[in-house]
């Protein structure tokens, strides 16, 4: 019984073998084979397109978290809107009312949000 196991993931386990191994190794080849050159240009900051002004580990203001959450909460509101929709035929009352509820903490939170400033800027 335990011989079966192992053969029936004999296949799966060399595959990932393989591709760990090639992995190394292209890792391995990249590390020695590369040209490592830099200069000033290249070593200067580039995401925002100016120097760095205030030390990384500062705190952000707690607004932004909040605003990411929004922003988390309602898209993963549509990601269960567009399958509810889709099926919303099929569905029953039940399925449509407890679809309401949903939308109705999500608008409550929301409300709560806006009431509390969250989304105000300075």
């Amino acid at each position: 019984m335990a011989t079966t196991f192992y053969t029936e993931y004999f296949a799966a386990l060399v595959f990932l073998g393989v591709a760990f191994g090639f992995s190394l190794l292209f890792v391995a080849v990249n590390f020695t084979l590369a040209r490592k050159n830099s200069y000033a240009e290249k070593l200067s900051a580039y995401e925002c397109g100016f120097e760095q002004f205030e030390d990384s580990r500062s705190r952000f203001d707690v607004r932004f978290y909040l605003v990411t959450l929004l922003f988390i909460v309602f898209d993963l509101e549509v990601a269960f809107l567009f399958p509810w929709a889709m099926a919303l035929r099929e569905l029953s009352l039940l399925g449509f009312l407890s679809m309401i509820v949903f939308l109705l903490v999500l608008c409550i939170g929301f409300l709560y949000e806006w009431r509390k400033g969250a989304l105000e800027w300075e």
